[in-house]
């Protein structure tokens, strides 16, 4: 297994199934039978990406939604490690879903993933109230007005809230999420009293909590979550998840994580 997510496999599109890929664009090997085409000028997944398909938990014969899907990394691995029924990505970045609707062609999974192109502002219009096990969303972690902005769209709409703030997209979490259905997310602790007091808001109670560090003497810099629709309060903060033993060598937790393809 490659300890760094810059090392995975990469092929040219001599080989690519009949999928075309676009100038600029790789496929990478995710170690779990499963291929993504990614583009480097675009913005492509991280560990948090990873990090939350590993949380999050979607059972036999339920239906996901992926919310801000980008190159539909998290419907993939929900795929892989999961026996989930039915996979939904939505995206608003026509660029992403072109490339998630082309990685998800390339493995053969039309038949579990669907990656829809929208806003999460108008999810009433595409889904059912209610009609949802599983929401999982990898947001954009920065206001539209914190930190530096990227002169890159694609990568300025992924990393901050121009098109849609937290509270759009738990709103629509809210909506589409069946009484007692689950909601993941993936985010930055510094954000941690806000997104408690708009998960309560709309009554997606917190359930289970988990800070991610780099390194063990680092602060915290993610923060996995699972909401309920609906639920009690009561919240369990599971064990500390450490990323790397030292630079570029990846904890046993981690390399378990990517090695077992679960």
């Amino acid at each position: 297994m490659r300890e760094r997510l810059e090392e995975e496999k990469q092929i040219t599109s001599e080989s690519t199934k009949g999928v075309v890929l676009r100038p600029g664009e790789r496929l990478d090997d995710l170690q779990n039978g499963y291929w993504m085409i990614q583009n480097p000028e675009q913005f492509c997944y991280g560990i948090d990406a990873v990090l939350l398909a590993a949380y999050a938990r979607v059972k036999e014969g339920e239906q996901a939604l992926d919310f801000c899907t980008g190159s539909g990394i998290v419907p993939i691995l929900l795929k892989a490690r999961t026996q989930g029924r039915h996979f939904i990505g939505l995206e608003i970045q026509h660029e992403s879903v072109d490339m998630a609707r082309r990685s998800v062609s390339y493995n053969g999974l039309e038949e579990w993933i669907e990656i829809i192109e929208g806003d999460v502002c108008r999810a009433e219009e595409y889904f059912p109230a209610s009609s949802f096990d599983v929401v999982t969303c990898n947001p954009p972690y920065m206001t539209g007005n914190h930190g530096l902005t990227n002169p890159n769209l694609s990568k300025m709409i992924a990393r901050h809230e121009v098109l849609c703030s937290f509270e759009d997209i738990v709103k629509a979490t809210a909506r589409v999420l069946r009484p007692g259905g689950r909601f993941y997310l993936v985010h930055r602790p510094f954000r941690l009293a806000e997104i408690m007091f708009v998960l309560k808001q709309y009554q997606l109670e917190p359930k289970r909590m988990q800070l991610v560090y780099p390194f063990v003497n680092k602060e915290p810099n993610l923060v996995l979550m699972e909401a309920v629709r609906g639920g009690k309060p009561r919240i369990t903060v599971e064990k500390p998840l450490i990323v790397y033993e030292k630079p570029g060598v990846y904890t046993e937790d981690i390399r378990l994580l990517y090695g077992d393809g679960r």
